[in-house]
């Protein structure tokens, strides 16, 4: 992260565009800050369609993307699948996507499901655990 992101005030995240939260229809809720897209809940095979939808309009907006992962509890690999395609049809277009801060969960299924080799993790901030 840069100097200039860091001393940035924060700003209040804003619901992605046309996605409502009814955990039941969509157990993760998808804000966004900028070139962020905050993730939140459980990132699984239902919100696989509203997450690659956000990405890609993101990308569509900015060159770098991050996508902070630190309020998702868990993932299942079609949702991974979702973002290491996205990851490469980012790096297509002359993009670039990072994830951010991902549970140790899911951290653990981008090993298992080898998708950890596509997507790139951004190094935790020094001092985190």
């Amino acid at each position: 992260m840069t100097d200039a992101a860091r001393e940035q005030p924060h700003r209040a995240l804003a619901r992605h565009s046309g996605v409502s939260h009814n955990p039941l229809e969509q157990p993760v809720d998808i804000m966004t800050d900028g070139p962020v897209l905050v993730l939140s809940g459980d990132l699984d095979v239902r919100s696989t369609m509203q997450v690659r939808t956000a990405v890609r309009e993101l990308l569509g907006s900015y060159d770098e993307v991050a996508i902070d992962l630190s309020g998702v509890g868990s993932a299942d690999v079609t949702a991974l699948r979702v973002l290491a395609a996205a990851t490469l049809q980012a790096i297509r277009d002359g993009n670039h996507l990072t994830l951010r801060r991902p549970s140790p969960a899911v951290r653990r299924m981008l090993h298992m499901s080898h998708l950890a080799r596509i997507v790139e993790v951004e190094p935790p901030a020094a001092g985190v655990g």
